[in-house]
């Protein structure tokens, strides 16, 4: 989270370096050239049906002829020397990460030196990433000698992993605009895409408001009270009298109570499913997320909350090809959820069925220490049998908490309109689906009820609701 907030920009020329060294120049013709061509072609046609015995109009024409090509000549002469002892200057600061799906502004200055002969009138073209939308682009600029100018354009990442922008191009027209010279100016930058962070800044914000219903988190009922030493405070209406520390009321002259928080250092692991159950998809836009990105923001924004508690968080990952799992032992602080992005900012899922005995296992061995475990998956009725002995073996230890995807597409079929016979089919079946997912569900629970069953859309807010409730009721 602190290098995706610092952005640490990296220009795509060095200041102070040209980045017109050894150009990439292309010709093409400009707007005037087809115009003359066409007006040449034309006066001949005419010369040669009004004039045809006459010599001197094809004299006139031949000279002519002759002082299009060497305006022509002149025209591109000037203008590859201009580029070539004054090229222009290109700063394109750009992070080094990206948050998923979120619009990211990238403004590319543009600078011509003093000396430069003339003007330069031109389009700039940015070499967007093919994982990437963008909008504003080409963007048009007029630069005179000793000037500046700053063009913007708006760049969306669709995919997490690595990103990179070519060399921004220059679509440049000659001073007579008989030629332009497209030249490839600059280099390259490369960068990351990270979950959505965005909405990391969204909780903080929130929770410093005592606003987090507006992300749908709700604070569970305190049963009892943290263990914890916080700091003492005045005596409020309603404070436990027990709560009362006698030696600091006699000092002060006044009731002081002592305050107690949650209980800190303890351990959350997550175990992702990255089997392909998680490759489920029903977007309905280009920039929507996909299932398995919703889960990984999820995660990111429980892992937030869980470190600011004191906690320590870690993850595991199965149901993966050989030799593509992460894992990152539990750990505190800042540095531990920079660490657990860039574990998973590029991380797919398979085609794998996963094994979730053996993930159980796997985990038991790794954590002797009892932490809250919360497996993400997406489950089905007919994983009961492989499920259930997975988690009877974590809750000997560990508290565990299952949290799964819901197909929103189940309960669109589901609410349609009974139109005709297959309509009715769908709807049936979908009732049925439904029923079955809930009795497999009723079987999974035990006693503390940590099961969650949610569409994508609305994870993030339901695990941190049932974390904060587990730290409430002092499960761990």
């Amino acid at each position: 989270m602190a290098a995706a907030q610092k952005a640490q920009a990296s220009p795509a020329t060095p200041p102070g370096q040209q980045a017109g060294n050894h150009p990439t120049v292309r010709l093409l013709p400009g707007r005037t050239l087809p115009r003359w061509l066409l007006a040449l072609a034309a006066a001949h046609l005419a010369l040669a049906w009004l004039a045809a015995p006459a010599t001197w109009p094809h004299a006139l024409l031949a000279v002519a002829v002759v002082a299009g090509v060497l305006w022509l000549g002149l025209d591109l002469w000037r203008a590859r020397r201009a580029w070539l002892q004054h090229p222009l200057q290109v700063h394109r600061p750009m992070p080094r990460v990206l948050a998923l799906g979120v619009a990211h502004t990238v403004s590319i200055r543009l600078s011509l030196p003093a000396g430069a002969p003339h003007a330069w009138h031109g389009e700039l073209f940015d070499g967007v990433d093919a994982t990437c939308d963008s909008s504003g682009l080409p963007a048009s600029f007029q630069l005179a000698p000793g000037e500046s100018v700053t063009l913007s354009y708006t760049l969306w990442p669709r995919h997490r992993g690595a990103g990179r922008l070519t060399p921004p191009q220059l679509r440049l027209r000659s001073p007579a605009g008989g030629w332009q010279l497209q030249v490839q100016a600059g280099e390259g930058v490369a960068f990351k895409v990270y979950p959505n962070f965005s909405e990391l800044a969204r909780f903080a914000w929130l929770a410093s408001d005592q606003r987090l219903a507006e992300m749908g988190i709700r604070q569970a009922a305190q049963r009892g009270s943290g263990t914890d030493f916080r700091q003492l405070a005045d005596y409020q209406a309603g404070d436990p009298v027990r709560h009362i520390d006698w030696r600091a009321t006699q000092r002060r002259g006044k009731p002081v109570v002592r305050q107690y928080q949650d209980e800190r250092d303890q351990r959350v692991i997550f175990l992702l499913d990255c089997g392909r159950r998680m490759r489920a998809d029903d977007r309905t836009g280009p920039r929507q997320a996909e299932h398995f990105d919703q889960v990984l923001n999820a995660l990111a924004l429980t892992a937030h909350v869980a470190l600011k508690a004191g906690d320590e968080v870690g993850l595991m990952t199965f149901g993966h090809a050989t030799g593509e799992g992460r894992q990152l032992a539990p750990r505190k602080g800042t540095a531990a959820l920079d660490q657990l992005l860039e574990s998973v900012h590029d991380l797919q899922p398979g085609t794998q069925h996963p094994d979730y005995v053996d993930a159980a296992r796997n985990l038991m061995r790794q954590s002797p220490r009892r932490a809250l475990v919360i497996w993400l998956t997406n489950f089905r009725d007919d994983d009961v049998s492989e499920l259930a002995p997975a988690l009877r073996l974590l809750r000997q230890r560990h508290v565990t908490m299952v949290a799964s995807l819901r197909e929103p597409v189940l309960a669109d079929l589901a609410a349609q309109p009974l139109q005709n016979g297959p309509a009715a089919a769908e709807v049936a079946t979908a009732h049925w689906l439904a029923q079955a997912r809930a009795d497999a569900f009723a079987r999974l629970q035990d006693r503390h009820g940590l099961i969650v069953d949610v569409p994508p859309n609305e994870l993030a807010a339901a695990l941190v609701t049932r974390y904060l409730a587990v730290k409430r009721q002092q499960l761990l």
